[in-house]
């Protein structure tokens, strides 16, 4: 891999862990639920939406990492190990992977419905997989009651972001291939 490519690697990454982090500014905690409302899950589908599979995952992982040692980095502007063992530590993870996925599903094309069908497996469909699953595990609510109050009330807004990451995602990835000759 050439120095060039890494380089151009690195920059994605960190531009979107800071987005990431920056989106966590925008956090509603639910009375009713261990887990915010938050502009985070925006973040990761515009990460897969635009970014390699590769840039993708180095990007939410050096945000889980930057946040796992303590900076307030997670939602609501928290950070630590105790955030990432505790009940949202499955949507963290589902993070990682959801933003990679979102990016294999996309591939090369840059089709509004692709991206759309991509950021609602891996943006919602994965990221609820496990979070929903490690709430569960950690709060011992069981699996109905963790996805009512983990799944259920981010739905409608997590469908949303999906449009505006889709959207978003299409123009800049179009702008992106203009300004650095993407294939």
């Amino acid at each position: 891999m050439s120095q060039a490519k890494k380089l151009n690697d690195l920059m994605y990454a960190g531009l979107f862990a800071a987005l990431t982090a920056v989106l966590g500014l925008v956090s509603i905690p639910l009375p009713f639920s261990p887990v915010p409302i938050s502009g985070q899950s925006l973040a990761i589908m515009l990460a897969g939406s635009v970014l390699s599979v590769r840039q993708a995952g180095l990007s939410i992982l050096t945000f889980l990492l930057v946040g796992a040692v303590g900076v307030p980095v997670f939602a609501g502007g928290t950070g630590g190990l105790g955030i990432v063992f505790g009940p949202r530590g499955g949507y963290l993870l589902g993070f990682l992977l959801g933003a990679m996925v979102i990016s294999a599903l996309k591939g090369s094309s840059n089709n509004v419905w692709r991206l759309a069908l991509a950021n609602i497996v891996g943006g919602i469909g994965v990221v609820y997989l496990l979070g929903v699953a490690w709430l569960s595990l950690v709060t011992g609510m069981g699996l109905q009651k963790a996805f009512l109050a983990g799944a259920l009330p981010f739905l409608p807004g997590d469908f949303f972001k999906v449009f505006i990451a889709s959207v978003v995602g299409v123009a800049l990835n179009k702008q992106l291939r203009t300004a650095w000759g993407r294939a």
